[in-house]
């Protein structure tokens, strides 16, 4: 095995491994590990107030639900709608932003005492985002006279302006960004309006429902009419789904609702949420934010991925523990065939780029890619080759292409700049700057992949080295149980406060274990300062097949540097500490510009 020598001049290949900030030597305060002060003082604490703040927070904190532009109108006109025992229908997008969003508010409007609320959610394949005017037309046909979106609607001025024709009212509710003219609703709650000065952008369609349901609750008891009065608490277990899975950033009332959210989801009374995490081992044990975004969250996903006849909303739903129990087997089932559809797509797309071995972008498609898997093999090709990754479905009997687009993190690429460029080739794209969509013919899938190429191959020369921030350096010991207690108060992590991760230099590898699915469990040990000797069990999950140490061996490699994530593992009732391996090289010496 031969492993790329250290350089102080790092190929635009080459991963360096940076700290956050530069290291402040001030003593930490009493009693706190020195690591926790290290990580909070890199993530910008510099007092023991603020990070005490951090590590404490409270509910207090929460902004006023009315502080959101139009929640007036919106609750006065659901008010008059619960008086008059109008038919509702919430409308919700698919994901699990729209759909968490909908099973929280379908339960508040419940206990507020709304008698007759039905819902509609598009299918992710069959129908798209958002509003559709034929949706409108038929939940209208059906008597419904009031429409709450959650989750989308903020474009959607046609489809508004169709309700207003036929005679249906509509309450927007989102996050996403609006155009020049927001559409013509009763009211447009969104944070992200530019007029709205509540300060709540970072709530995603969840979080705008929650504090609807927020505000209809303090109206109905301060008019009191409310006769069940509910703790919203009670709520916070869709609030967290939504939240951690759109990954909005985990600040302020996002982390404090979060933070609470997560005992609710632990001990949630939902049926179908509690019986899949027993499935999935999670049940009985502390919930973390990672639990829900890696293990727990994409077996639901997968269900509107795949339009196999169950859907996201039917776990929130379901009241009956049987039912649960059949529904949970479906949906691990469904999950099977979602990561199967996944594999067989990979292993066509790798054998496609071995033929033809990609240079500045990729773009595979085939009639065998199942639509609803297109964007995770387009992740996955992205990671593997660090490269602009664009991957379609064909559909043979129209000959239209679909697909996803990702984008490598670190490089500035831009999808949508790089679609506007093939734009003669496409029929529509939309999406985001590193995730995005697109639609073409497959007559013209030979001038986009050309277009792609000749756009990305003059961004080549802009490309920077890939960067691995950490945000402190420590030895095995300091990785201790004692450390951890402090660590999960820092909790919950995601986006814009993601999980510390911490170098670790110089350790020996003491044992390489392979795993299914191309995983390894791996020994690391170290002496202290007793000359005792620490281990530590750490697991590096899947590494790219052009990592150096891809195929490692303890006794090729011996000493290694690691970058690692520590957290708890709950198994068989015993609780341990192990390390998430995010990168790992070869021991290295010398100064921090090598690394």
């Amino acid at each position: 095995m031969t492993f790329a020598s250290p350089s102080t001049q790092p190929s635009a290949n080459e991963i360096l491994w940076k700290p956050r900030a530069l290291k402040n030597s001030a003593p930490a305060p009493g009693g706190m590990p020195r690591l926790i002060w290290e990580v909070m003082q890199a993530r910008g604490f510099n007092s023991e107030d603020a990070i005490q703040k951090w590590l404490s927070p409270s509910l207090k904190i929460l902004k006023d639900p009315f502080s959101l532009l139009d929640m007036d109108k919106a609750v006065r006109r659901l008010i008059k709608a619960r008086e008059r025992q109008e038919p509702i229908v919430i409308y919700a997008d698919y994901d699990l932003d729209g759909t968490s969003a909908l099973a929280l508010l379908l339960k508040a409007f419940e206990w507020l005492g709304f008698k007759d609320v039905t819902y509609y959610q598009p299918k992710r394949l069959s129908e798209g985002y958002g509003l559709h005017n034929e949706a409108i037309q038929k939940l209208y046909d059906s008597g419904r006279r009031l429409l709450v979106s959650v989750d989308l609607g903020i474009t959607a001025n046609e489809q508004v302006e169709l309700g207003n024709r036929l005679g249906m009212d509509m309450i927007i509710t989102d996050h996403h960004l609006p155009k020049e003219t927001l559409p013509p609703a009763v009211a447009v709650v969104n944070p992200n309006r530019g007029d709205c000065p509540s300060g709540l952008c970072h709530l995603c369609g969840t979080g705008v429902a929650f504090y609807l349901a927020l505000a209809l609750r303090r109206t109905l008891s301060e008019e009191g009419v409310l006769q069940n009065p509910f703790d919203p608490k009670a709520l916070l277990d869709c609030f967290v789904i939504g939240t951690v899975t759109d990954m909005v950033p985990l600040l302020d009332e996002n982390r404090v609702l979060v933070k609470h959210g997560l005992l609710q989801l632990a001990a949630t009374k939902r049926p179908g949420l509690r019986v899949l995490m027993q499935a999935l081992g999670l049940w009985g044990n502390p919930l973390t934010s990672q639990d829900v975004a890696i293990r727990f969250a994409p077996k639901l996903n997968a269900l509107s991925r795949m339009e196999m006849g169950i859907q996201p909303i039917d776990l929130y739903l379901v009241e009956d523990e049987k039912q649960a129990q059949l529904l949970v087997e479906r949906v691990l089932s469904n999950n099977q065939t979602r990561q199967a559809s996944q594999k067989n797509a990979e292993a066509e797309a790798m054998e496609k780029l071995v033929q033809n071995p990609p240079k500045s972008s990729i773009f595979v498609h085939s009639k065998n890619f199942h639509r609803g898997v297109v964007g995770l093999v387009a992740t996955k090709l992205c990671q593997e080759f660090g490269l602009p990754t664009f991957v379609g479905s064909l559909a043979e009997e129209d000959g239209v292409i679909v697909g996803s687009a990702r984008m490598p993190e670190g490089r500035g690429l831009n999808a949508l700049d790089a679609m506007g460029f093939a734009s003669d080739a496409l029929e529509q794209f939309g999406g985001h700057a590193v995730a995005a969509g697109f639609e073409l013919k497959e007559k013209n899938a030979g001038l986009f992949a050309a277009k792609l190429e000749e756009f990305f191959a003059k961004k080549a020369i802009s490309v920077e080295p890939r960067t691995w921030l950490y945000d402190a350096e420590a030895s095995l010991n300091d990785l201790n149980p004692t450390f951890m207690t402090w660590y999960e108060h820092m909790s919950p992590f995601g986006a814009q406060f993601t999980p510390p991760v911490f170098c670790v230099k110089n350790v020996r590898l003491q044992q390489v274990r392979p795993l299914k699915g191309g995983h390894f469990r791996l020994t690391l040990a170290e002496p202290d300062q007793n000359s005792a000797l620490t281990t530590r069990v750490a697991l590096w999950f899947a590494p790219p097949k052009t990592h150096p140490l891809a195929a490692i061996d303890q006794e090729d490699v011996g000493r290694v540097d690691v970058l690692v994530e520590p957290q708890w593992n709950y198994f068989s009732g015993k609780k341990t500490l192990q390390l998430l391996v995010q990168d790992i090289r070869k021991a290295r010496t010398g100064s921090e510009s090598a690394l």
